[in-house]
């Protein structure tokens, strides 16, 4: 029985049939389940004081104490419920034991969080006798179920992608699963508990099995808001794109400026540390780069009020200037690899080497299209080639840099002439320099090719940016 896990979760959460299951799994001689070990209000029970002779503050104490008398249990695999608002600290155990073994039990939001109203108003939270029934008709509250959902949304993306990073899978269970014995009885095997039932426990009666018209008092209020609930995400913008790290090394801090870049490639980078390193009189190879995220803390407190920033760029402008820098060029920095990839199996129409006066702003303008389907392709994971910081959405690059921080401030680099001076101004620099104008990009600038047609492929490419900072037409 303990060939494959130590003891086990059931990862729930109120009114979803946990007590059910649980009432079930300890019909099991091979199994024990010990309640809400870990609810930080009581121990396994709310009359209970201890369990399996550790106490609550005990427990409070040391979560592995509790867990370890779990794992000890005699002649049986032990176990516990756990709820999203229980002790994190056990959580983190948990999650990262692969000798735990994980069920998930999930119920119909809705349905649970008409039934919590209920038990709240009725103070019943079992029943075992039908006699013994209270009913109570419940008000919808919109802002209150949207919490409720948005918790066990939560809840279940942070076990999903625990499990999914660590390599682990669960077992998963819905509310009405829980009355299935071949389901429970298949749950066992999991465990690896051989035994089997032939039928469950019917002690627990269900509280409420009227329709929800019956239980909503605001019945029509309710569905109305319920229409305007978005339950399957359809209005998010699809995203294939892989996720990125913090890329810590590429940040660029100041001398004495407490200031600190965090750069998104194909940006005005060059103009920015330019501007930086002019702050302080030095030249741009004196800003300290390459920091790992040791050095990059010790930076930040040797700094006090120090403030971090990134600069965005237009996407057209910016996938412009990753075409022309990275793609067609031929010079140190260029992507050959990728370039060759692309001219001879993406059949991208750029010249074998360097551009000469034959390439001309048609032969630009068909080829950077051309990139563009590449990018759309690339950027939902259908391509063989990364997706390289360069071209990499804004948005990625921004939610990977939350991986070590945030920048404060996130400026367009259509307005960074004004808000880096004034940032400047705020740590001190009565009167800093403005950043230079980037300058246009060769072998063609984009305003020689730019119409409406670029703007409307360059946005299908990046839904994602033009939606999260709301960019508009590049001209």
């Amino acid at each position: 029985m303990r060939d494959k896990f130590d003891y086990f979760v059931v990862f729930a959460e109120m009114r979803t049939g946990s007590n059910l299951l649980e009432s079930n799994l300890n019909r099991f001689s091979g199994l024990e389940c010990s309640g809400e070990a870990f609810n930080p209000h009581f121990i396994g029970y709310p009359n209970k004081s201890e369990i399996l002779e550790v106490t609550q503050a005990m427990r409070d104490a040391d979560p592995m104490r509790l867990i370890d008398r779990i794992k000890a249990t005699p002649d049986a695999l032990g176990g516990f419920r756990f709820f999203h608002d229980h002790d994190p600290r056990a959580l983190d155990i948990c999650l990262d034991d692969p000798r735990c073994a994980k069920i998930i039990l999930t119920r119909n939001p809705l349905d649970s969080y008409v039934s919590w109203k209920i038990a709240q108003a009725t103070g019943q939270w079992k029943l075992t006798n039908v006699k013994r029934r209270k009913d109570s008709k419940i008000s919808f509250d919109e802002e209150e179920f949207g919490q409720h959902l948005s918790q066990l949304q939560a809840f279940q993306l942070l076990l999903l992608s625990r499990l999914q990073t660590s390599g682990q899978t669960a077992f998963y269970l819905a509310y009405e699963d829980v009355q299935d014995v071949d389901v429970v009885n298949g749950l066992a095997r999991f465990l690896g508990v051989d035994e089997t039932l032939e039928t469950l426990d019917r002690s627990l009666k269900k509280q409420n099995p009227m329709p929800l018209q019956s239980k909503v008092s605001n019945f029509d209020e309710m569905e109305q808001a319920l229409a305007e609930l978005d339950f399957f995400n359809i209005s998010r913008t699809p995203n294939f794109e892989p996720r990125r790290g913090a890329a810590v090394p590429g940040y660029v801090a100041g001398v004495k400026a407490p200031l600190l870049f965090m750069p998104i490639r194909s940006g005005p980078q060059g103009e920015v540390c330019a501007w930086l390193a002019a702050l302080d009189g030095v030249t741009e190879d004196a800003l300290p780069v390459q920091l790992n995220q040791k050095a990059l803390r010790q930076w930040k407190r040797r700094s006090g009020l120090h403030r971090s920033f990134t600069v965005i760029r237009h996407p057209v402008a910016r996938a412009h200037s990753a075409f022309c820098r990275k793609i067609l060029s031929t010079e140190d920095g260029a992507f050959e690899e990728i370039r060759k990839t692309l001219r001879n199996f993406h059949k991208l129409p750029i010249p074998a080497g360097a551009p000469d006066d034959s390439y001309d702003r048609r032969a630009h303008r068909q080829a950077f299209v051309a990139f563009l389907e590449f990018l759309r392709a690339n950027l939902a994971g259908q391509t063989n080639l990364r997706t390289d910081a360069n071209w990499a959405s804004q948005a990625a690059v921004i939610q990977g840099m939350a991986r070590f921080a945030l920048p404060d401030m996130i400026i367009r680099e259509s307005e960074m002439h004004e808000h880096l001076r004034s940032l400047a101004q705020r740590v001190g620099y009565a009167d800093p320099s403005e950043p230079v104008q980037p300058a246009p990009d060769k072998p063609i600038s984009l305003g020689d090719i730019y119409d409406d047609e670029i703007e409307r492929l360059v946005k299908s490419v990046y839904q994602r940016d033009y939606m999260m900072f709301g960019f508009g037409a590049w001209a």
